[in-house]
């Protein structure tokens, strides 16, 4: 069958031969036992009911044995055999642009050059899926084949519900994930919910289709590096930044550090994803040894050297050698997936990989001791560098909050906060998310390299030219922003999709989106798909990474992201999407993206203007409400601009007023 025709034939009503599991690829470690014997049988209930009963027999067992050795019923069996990649846009077959686009964006997230454990339907975080099970793919893309413009499609946690009859301008999907009821939303739950094939982790822009490698949070990092540096007053060049992960987001991080123009050492358990992201290039240079990489590291200090370097083992004993050898860090983090610590998220040091992810599933409390004593022994180290001066803050990965619970040396004097603050709280929020600057994104849907440079130069004059007339305020993000988009191509950011990724505020994402959408009208470049991360202005309710800089005491509410979501979903977005989960943790956060196709309609126009300015200006809005006054700034300003928009602002009670 042609590719074309496995996509329209969904679940095959002949049984494909069973695959080969293949030792090569990056797999999801093994699952903890968790259900228990009469759950296993509801858990085989509930995915034999993809299958014709005739196939129940045969496929019972298999999926028994696939619940007992990984902890998940995959469904390898049905793993496509074409190759996972977003192919352009008319390779696809269907009734409807839009669905067509959807269907690309998805075969992105699984690409073997994108995914983190492509087999296992995980794009990144280690547990970020796209779907639970290959099933749920195949069907999804068969209803995306035949969807017209007056349908929706409904997923539920990977899960597509159906196709139901709405209108043009709905949004042809609309995806949940992880939406449990609040008091189910503990790790075990999750690890029961998801064992059982009824619920799923999407983690951000995963189960939402809009991840585009690590080139998703290059830009972002990039501008918390530099504006990091920029707060301790230091030059960049010269500097050590040191911090962990290279496989899933945090693999931007030593790519952003190149950017900045530091040192970066970035480590890294798995040998795998090590040496993918240096074959990738985002990683200059690869190190085993902790005493070689304090001599190579001496060195770029000396000669003030751009380089960055994945080491791969446990960032644990960087931390403390660097100490010992008095190697000066300047800023340090962390990226490793804290909010799945129990599950592969994070290794403890002093054990192997292969060990570790041996004891996770065969003796998880075990595996939790380890990894907790490993918290406290690294969270000592970072508080000697700090002693030292360096300036460490928190990725927003759960880093503290994990540190906090194993008991480890984190927190503030009022024993209230942490002692280091979220890079949220000190970087990004008041200096970007305040004023509407967040990660724009877009996918050229031809697939052709030379449709984003045309992109990628749009958006530039479309930037310079705001600048000329942008006000002070917000004169460096503009900057910093036409600095990224002119090193775009030769920074070699694309993995998988032909994408990019610009923080923009509102202004910047309307101009730029009617300034493509006229091109695409034009025929000089093809299709664009619009998203954004979820990590933004807007989208996110979070109190440890996108709302921490709240003060006000709403950090905790999810208002804003539900309002998000729903406010999109009926000015004009393509798809939109809800979860529970994302970077910070099954229960700790509630986030909401989009997609948009750009086709180069008055349709389009019309949406997008709708839409983009309030996925924006909601968030401004909430923000402006907590006293923040850069967002008190920015939505007086989108006011001046939009007559009908008319936002609550707030009175500010004099300092000295409250001492009584």
């Amino acid at each position: 069958m042609t590719f074309q025709e496995q996509i329209q034939q969904g679940i095959p009503s002949v049984l494909p031969q069973p695959k080969q599991y293949e030792i090569d690829i990056n797999h999801a470690p093994k699952r903890k036992e968790i259900l228990s014997n009469e759950e296993k049988k509801l858990a085989l209930r509930n995915a034999l009911r993809y299958f014709e009963p005739q196939h129940h027999t045969e496929l019972v067992k298999e999926f028994s044995e696939e619940l007992e050795t990984y902890g998940r019923i995959y469904m390898y069996r049905f793993r496509p055999d074409y190759k996972m990649y977003a192919r352009p846009i008319q390779e696809y077959p269907g009734k409807c642009e839009q669905a067509k686009a959807i269907m690309l964006m998805i075969q992105n997230n699984l690409d073997y050059a994108v995914a983190q454990h492509p087999h296992e339907l995980i794009t990144y975080g280690g547990n970020g899926a796209v779907f639970q099970n290959w099933a749920q793919y195949l069907l999804t893309m068969h209803y995306l084949s035949e969807m017209t413009e007056e349908q929706t499609l409904t997923m539920y946690s990977g899960h597509p519900m159906g196709l139901f009859p709405s209108h043009k301008e709905a949004p042809r999907v609309v995806v949940t994930n992880g939406m449990v009821i609040p008091n189910y939303s503990k790790p075990d739950d999750w690890e029961k919910m998801n064992a059982l094939g009824v619920s799923q982790y999407g983690q951000m822009t995963a189960g939402s289709y809009m991840y585009i490698g690590p080139q998703g949070i290059v830009h972002g990092t990039t501008i918390t590096v530099l504006n990091g540096f920029r707060k301790i007053k230091r030059n960049p060049k010269g500097g050590l930044f040191v911090t962990s992960g290279l496989g899933g987001m945090s693999g931007a991080q030593p790519k952003a550090g190149n950017i900045a123009g530091c040192i970066t050492v970035c480590a890294e358990v798995n040998p795998k994803i090590t040496h993918i992201r240096h074959s990738q290039g985002w990683i200059n240079e690869v190190i085993e040894n902790v005493d070689e990489l304090v001599k190579r590291v001496a060195l770029a200090q000396a000669n003030k050297e751009i380089v960055s370097i994945g080491y791969l083992g446990n960032v644990v004993d960087v931390w403390e050698k660097f100490d010992q050898e008095n190697i000066h860090i300047d800023l340090g983090s962390d990226q490793t997936s804290l909010h799945n610590p129990w599950a592969g998220g994070y290794y403890p040091a002093d054990v192997s990989f292969e060990e570790a992810n041996e004891m996770m599933a065969s003796n998880p409390d075990l595996f939790k001791v380890k990894v907790q004593e490993t918290l406290r022994r690294h969270t000592t180290a970072i508080n000697k560098h700090t002693a030292k001066g360096t300036y460490f803050f928190d990725y927003g990965n759960a880093f503290l909050l994990e540190a906090s619970r194993a008991g480890a040396d984190v927190m503030a004097e009022n024993h209230i906060d942490f002692r280091y603050p979220s890079y949220v709280q000190d970087i990004m929020g008041p200096m970007c998310f305040d004023y509407g600057f967040g990660p724009f994104r877009w996918v050229c849907a031809s697939g052709k390299p030379e449709d984003l440079a045309k992109t990628d130069l749009i958006a530039c004059r479309v930037l310079e030219e705001m600048a000329k007339t942008a006000p002070e305020e917000i004169q460096q993000q503009m900057q910093d922003n036409i600095h990224w988009i002119k090193g775009a191509q030769q920074n070699k950011l694309v993995v998988g999709s032909q994408a990019r990724i610009l923080y923009a505020d509102a202004e910047g994402r309307v101009k730029i989106a009617e300034a493509f959408n006229q091109a695409i009208a034009k025929g000089e470049i093809g299709t664009v798909v619009l998203g954004r991360d979820h990590h933004d202005v807007s989208g996110t309710d979070s109190p440890y990474r996108e709302t921490s800089n709240i003060y006000d005491g709403s950090r905790f509410t999810a208002d804003m992201a539900i309002q998000n979501v729903i406010g999109d979903s009926f000015r004009g977005a393509t798809w939109v999407s809800i979860h529970n989960g994302g970077g910070v943790g099954w229960g700790e956060v509630i986030n909401g993206g989009f997609g948009m196709v750009l086709d180069g309609t008055k349709e389009a126009s019309r949406r997008l203007e709708s839409m983009l300015f309030w996925d924006v200006n909601n968030g401004i809005s909430r923000r402006s409400w907590a006293r923040n006054d850069g967002a008190i700034f920015a939505i007086k300003r989108a006011m001046a601009t939009q007559p009908l928009l008319k936002v609550t602002i707030p009175n500010i009670v004099k300092d000295g007023l409250l001492d009584f």
